[in-house]
């Protein structure tokens, strides 16, 4: 597979290697704004992290699941191994699908209770599909059942677009919180519900107040077990994946500062589909759009220059197939011909043109961070407020 690229320039560092050499991670979520290439990387990821762990699952968690069409294969809710591996199988999640499944995994009375609703029992399932965060809530739920399997060293996510994600990494922390308070409440008032539920009957199936109670603690205790897995930075990390433009750059920082209120990890970040046209190149487009891409290029690099960020050019091909996403996957940096008249990292400089602007994404990006650190109850410093991720 081609890219606009040169064969004998200085190469792009870092990569996501560090993500394969860290052994202890088990949760790696790759998000970003939509159409920067979250699939991409999330699937080229997981091909890669086969080769270095015995079994590696990657979960679809957007609405419009793309990863199908990324290996040319059929997936389904139900984790499938994909052609070619033994040790990389692949999911995803259908809201519906779930819903349903948690009906019919409830048991007999269930199924019958809603069949004897007749079509209120069909409203009534009409209306879970709708509620708003179902589809986070079934992610959830089998982000729960792979804690209590244990079948898979890794998981990666193939997440839905940032709104989606963030609200999907904030529902164990509100259930778990949730979970907290029916406990406390069932612990104050039940003797007067066991009285209550004694007098209609008792609870469906023959079940004991105290038995729902224990379910609801061991569920509180798993959800507590996965919190406290997500803000782990050795066992949980979040990719960020968008393109040199302001608003994937915006959208980005945004996203940092919410992993860093949930304290999730982030270090990596991935800029994708960059153009690198050759020194000889002559095309008025190319060079324009370049021109505009190293810009905020720089401002990423002066925005992030604690974090690994790997710079991914746009390719001649799609990248679709187990082969294509072997090619493409961001582990090997690529080369940038126009690199040359950088000022290195190490010094915290930047090349800028000789007519550039202001770089005013910066500033705007500095004032969110601003705002971010004035309602920092810890009064920290900017980046340790905003930045939870290091340098691996």
């Amino acid at each position: 597979m081609a890219a606009a690229i040169s064969a004998d320039d200085d190469a792009l560092e870092p990569s996501l290697q560090n993500l394969i050499d860290q052994k202890s991670l088990r949760w790696i979520f790759v998000g970003g704004k939509g159409g920067v290439g979250k699939t991409t990387t999330s699937c080229s990821l997981a091909i890669q992290m086969a080769r270095a762990r015995k079994s590696v699952l990657l979960i679809s968690t957007d609405p419009a699941h793309n990863l199908s069409d990324a290996f040319s294969q059929k997936f389904g809710k139900d984790a499938r191994l994909v052609e070619g591996f033994t040790n990389l199988s692949a999911m995803e999640i259908d809201p519906n699908g779930s819903i349903n499944d948690l009906i019919s995994g409830a048991g007999d009375e269930a199924q019958d209770a809603m069949s004897g609703l007749g079509g209120m029992g069909n409203m009534m399932q009409d209306l879970a599909f709708s509620i708003p965060g179902v589809d986070e809530a079934m992610s959830f739920a089998e982000v729960l059942k792979q804690v209590k399997s244990l079948s898979y060293e890794v998981i990666i996510f193939d997440t839905a677009p940032t709104g989606h994600t963030l609200r999907f990494l904030q529902f164990p922390t509100v259930l778990e919180k949730a979970l907290a308070k029916i406990s406390q409440l069932s612990t104050q008032f039940g003797p007067m519900l066991q009285s209550v539920i004694g007098a209609r009957g008792g609870l469906p199936g023959g079940a004991s107040l105290d038995d729902l109670t224990q379910k609801l603690e061991s569920l509180r205790e798993t959800i507590a077990e996965v919190n406290g897995q997500f803000k782990n930075p050795e066992m949980t990390t979040f990719v960020c994946v968008c393109i040199a433009e302001f608003l994937s750059l915006y959208e980005t920082e945004r996203m940092i500062q919410e992993l860093a209120s949930y304290q999730i990890d982030t270090h990596c970040i991935v800029v994708n589909q960059l153009l690198f046209p050759e020194h000889s190149n002559d095309c008025k487009q190319c060079n324009s759009r370049r021109k505009m891409q190293k810009k905020y290029l720089d401002q990423i690099e002066e925005l992030y220059d604690e974090f690994n960020v790997v710079k991914m050019p746009l390719l001649t091909d799609e990248v679709r197939g187990v082969e294509s996403l072997r090619r493409y996957a961001p582990i090997v940096p690529f080369k940038d011909p126009m690199l040359r008249s950088s000022v290195t990292n190490k010094t915290g400089q930047f090349f800028r043109d000789a007519d550039s602007s202001i770089p005013t994404t910066v500033m705007i990006l500095a004032l969110m961070r601003r705002g971010a650190a004035d309602d920092d109850d810890a009064g920290t410093g900017l980046h340790s407020c905003i930045h939870t991720g290091v340098r691996r």
